[in-house]
């Protein structure tokens, strides 16, 4: 049975079972503020499982893209080296929210593995949760109870807390599990006399997981009864597959064929012959899996957060390419070769193929333009520590390599480990949080605002905001909530910060890049000023605004109107976003993706893939495509369907979104289709004007540009030629002359300065010779200690040059100021290097100046702070050439 089969099976099987198959959600999770990437199948009902959220079923089923790499699940270092370590994995889980319990959960778990993927019954066994007598907890009876029904006693064991108990924090939703193992017999084990389902060898492979949560610990630890007990089960598909498919390792399973097969191809070496080769063909067809994935859900090489764990597994695995002898860009190859295996269940990913190879071929090619170079420093460094005895690598080297190669601390740690040294990651760790105290870890889980408990209290509660703003800019309403600092009030007098919440809003909260709405509230006897709109999850819209006057009350029936000029303002630079999406594709390329966007009244910003400069040619024709789109005044439709009907239609659904299964598509006819919760003009002409005011590139493959719409535009336009006639009227000339001219002026400059260079560089010869005539004979060498005029070190470095040219043999000690600034230069011939070394000599003397400097033997530069001891410099070099010469 081939894993594409296990997986429809299984969704097929709980369909049957009265479960709504839900589609996998991003591995990049949207909602979760504790998350860095999504590594279980319940992150995307987290919010169900506390109560915050109500879904329109009780039960579900998904097989969940999943990934453990960086933070706690650091698994990274063991991919490649065991059976079943993986960084991206599938994970299968049914959930019951409230519905079914332990007796369901386990007969379904049972009839599946034993009836449709035909187990052996007699090789498996199942665990409980022994019992706690701190969380005053018993063994768990009623799951030994049910699965009693299909196995013997003596397979069915107990287990302690750190085993067999889940929780999602230190208090909250918990449960006892119970996990389902397999007998894959002796052959496959540690052979040691003693094992036994527990024991860490292959034999008695955990298989899935059954978590039964029936408690909520409280703050000090107690567990009360919940009153709806759920269920949250998970099973890794790569790991049953390989049981099914009898296979030794996750990687002999058909998942990993079709990238074994690439690598083949592409290396020429066969998978099985040699150990630690199949060791890099397995880190090379997991990473590449893995990219493909994180980069088609959205997340792009940095060198922090997620990104940086993307960085790793692209840099790891290429690597280890080297290995195999894959020295030119490969890894685009292998990621090919997954969408096309993985395009049943994922077509996402074959939509975006050229998007995600051109990212992986981007940082091969950076990465490789500094590998060769790293690797070299590494081996010469561990040749010279092999020679002094030494057997760890030290931090500092580490640290170096990160910071100068952009060597992840794994690829060090790989080939420490084949080369029997240490790695003092300790010291490495000590240098990195020195450099980026603060931006080292600084990821904050999918960016969204943690939410207060005040406003999980109200979700559960079932308080939910119903937005009207598409259809009206002011409406009544009640005021369902009000918060400040946090917590939950009746009321907010005059002068106070609050927090409104209610049942309807013509407020649009932020979301989707488009800021919150501005406005007003108006109470039977109070007025707040509303300055920004929040969506929070749950469908809560938050005002966020400040009572002018009166008091407002919880229950009171209030007035909303939204600021109607600063909205049109935002909706027109919304358009005019979406308008740039469409035109940067067809001009750069169909590999450009939004990574972010920011909407606002006065300006918009938009985010994108792309891996090279914007010529100022591309720019322009850009912006005169949007100026011709916005002529043509398409009118918008915008239409609500299913998600799946909506992307059959093409439209881009974007990155940093999470989409229920109605979505709101915008389409520009003709020329643009986007899945978006924003408001927009109605027509595209009603945006009048496009600028684009910058581009830059803000990360490694992503470019921004910020654009004005509008009456912004107009505004912008209007002080530019403003500048230009003042510009003008400064030259004397007409406003299309002033570019000829500027460059008439710069041209003149330049061959001033050229003049003025020369006529320095003369006087200071001049100077030079006057100054030789003042140089004193020491010991048969003519010596030249002086204070000179000079503006700074150049001009100290040109008089020595000049003192050089005029006397075949002696020494110069030259000193100068500027400002609270000193200088000292020491000067010596080649013939005299051996008796006087420029480097000591300014060493010694310029602690007079309170500075510090160095060079080479026959030229020497320094300076100081104290411009008042710079004589003392000089009394005290001329005092020591004596002794010297």
């Amino acid at each position: 049975m081939k894993a594409s089969e296990i997986r429809k099976a299984f969704l097929d099987f709980f369909a049957q079972r009265g479960h709504s198959v839900v589609k996998s959600s991003s591995v990049i999770p949207h909602d979760d503020p504790s998350l860095l990437f999504t590594n279980a199948g319940m992150v995307q009902f987290k919010r169900t499982f506390l109560g915050e959220e109500k879904r329109p079923y009780n039960r579900a089923a998904t097989s969940q893209k999943c990934m453990r790499a960086g933070g706690k699940h650091n698994d990274l270092e063991n991919v490649g080296r065991t059976a079943r370590h993986h960084t991206f994995f599938e994970m299968l889980g049914n959930f019951s929210f409230g519905d079914y319990f332990k007796e369901d959960a386990v007969e379904y778990a049972w009839r599946f593995l034993t009836e449709d993927m035909g187990l052996p019954r007699e090789k498996l066994y199942a665990t409980i949760h022994e019992g706690d007598s701190e969380m005053r907890l018993g063994p768990d009876e009623e799951a030994r109870e049910f699965w009693a029904r299909y196995l013997p006693a003596d397979r069915i064991l107990t287990f302690p807390t750190k085993d067999n108990f889940w929780s999602m924090g230190d208090t909250g939703p918990c449960g006892p599990c119970s996990e389902i193992l397999i007998d894959q017999g002796a052959d496959v084990g540690c052979g040691k006399p003693g094992c036994r389902p527990g024991c860490d060898c292959d034999r008695f492979l955990e298989l899935w997981n059954l978590v039964f949560m029936q408690f909520n610990r409280k703050e000090d630890g107690t567990m009360e009864p919940l009153p709806k007990p759920s269920i949250d089960t998970g099973m890794g598909l790569e790991r049953v597959a390989a049981v099914i498919q009898k296979v030794p390792s996750n990687y002999d399973t058909d998942l990993f064929a079709p990238m074994r097969a690439k690598i083949a191809e592409l290396s020429g070496y066969r998978y099985g012959t040699d150990p630690e080769k199949d060791v890099s063909v397995k880190v090379i067809a997991d990473h590449g899996r893995a990219a493909a994935f994180l980069i088609g859900d959205g997340a792009l090489p940095s060198n922090e957060g997620r990104g940086y764990v993307l960085r790793r597994v692209l840099r790891r695995a290429l690597r280890h390419g080297r290995f195999l002898g894959l020295d030119r860009p490969f890894l685009s190859e292998v990621a090919v070769a997954v969408m096309e295996s993985m395009q049943d269940a994922y077509p996402e990913l074959l939509e975006s193929r050229n998007f995600i190879t051109r990212v992986i071929v981007n940082e091969e090619e950076r990465f490789n333009e500094t590998l060769d170079n790293g690797l070299r420093l590494l081996q010469h460094e561990i040749r010279r520590l092999r020679d002094e005895g030494a057997g760890t690598i030290p931090g500092a080297l580490i640290f170096k390599l990160y910071d100068t190669y952009g060597f992840p601390i794994d690829i060090i740690t790989d080939m420490a480990r084949d080369l029997d040294f240490k790695v003092d990651e300790a010291g490495f760790g000590d240098l990195m949080e020195k450099q980026k105290e603060q931006s080292r870890m600084h990821w904050k889980g999918s960016g969204e605002r943690e939410v207060s408990e005040a406003y999980r209290q109200l979700s559960a509660e079932g308080v939910s905001t119903r937005f009207v703003g598409y259809e009206s800019l002011s409406v009544q309403s009640t005021i369902a909530a009000l918060v400040r600092d946090g917590q939950s009030v009746e009321e907010a007098p005059a002068g106070t910060d609050v927090e409104v919440v209610t049942s309807e809003t013509p407020f649009y909260g932020a979301a989707g890049g488009q800021v919150g709405d501005q406005g007003v509230i108006v109470g039977p006897s109070s007025r707040v000023i509303v300055s920004d709109t929040l969506k929070l999850p749950g469908d809560l819209i938050v005002h966020v605004g400040k009572v002018e006057s009166g008091r407002l009350r919880v229950g009171e029936t209030v007035r909303l109107e939204v600021d109607e000029a600063l909205r049109g303002d935002t909706a027109l630079h919304h358009t005019a976003t979406h308008l740039l999406h469409s035109v940067l594709r067809r001009v750069l390329g169909d590999h450009v993706k939004q990574a972010g966007s920011m909407v606002a009244p006065d300006r918009l910003r938009f985010d994108f893939t792309h891996f090279a400069a914007i010529s100022r040619d591309e720019l322009a024709e850009i912006e005169r495509l949007v100026n011709e789109q916005i002529r043509v005044n398409r009118d918008l439709q915008v239409r609500e369907m299913n998600l799946d009907e909506a992307l059959k239609t093409g439209a881009m659904a974007l990155f940093e979104e999470k989409y229920g299964d109605r979505v709101r598509m915008v389409e520009i006819p003709g020329f643009s289709r986007e899945l978006c919760g924003g408001t927009h003009t109605h027509r595209t002409g009603d945006i009048g004007l496009f600028v684009i005011t910058q581009e830059m590139s803000i990360a490694s493959g992503v470019r921004r540009i910020e654009a004005l719409a509008g009456r912004r535009a107009l505004d912008y336009l209007g002080r530019q030629q403003s500048v230009l006639h003042q510009a003008a009227g400064l030259l004397k000339a007409g406003p299309f002359e002033v570019a000829e001219r500027v460059e008439k002026l710069l041209a003149n400059q330049k061959q001033m300065e050229k003049e003025l260079e020369a006529l320095k560089s003369s006087l200071t010869g001049r100077r030079s010779a006057d100054l030789l005539e003042q140089a004193e004979e020491v010991g048969g060498v003519k010596v030249l200690v002086m204070r000179v005029e000079a503006d700074d070190p150049k001009a100290l470095r040109e008089m020595n040059d000049r003192f050089k040219e005029r006397l075949s043999s002696g020494v110069a000690v030259l000193g100068a100021h500027q400002g609270d600034k000193a200088f000292l230069l020491v000067g010596v011939t080649p013939d005299l290097t051996s008796r006087v070394h420029a480097g000591n000599l300014i060493k010694e003397i310029v602690k007079e100046i309170g500075g510090s400097g160095g060079g080479r033997p026959d030229m020497a530069q320094a300076g100081g702070n104290r411009p008042e001891k710079l004589q003392d410099a000089l009394d005290l070099a001329r005092k020591l050439l004596r002794e010297r010469l």
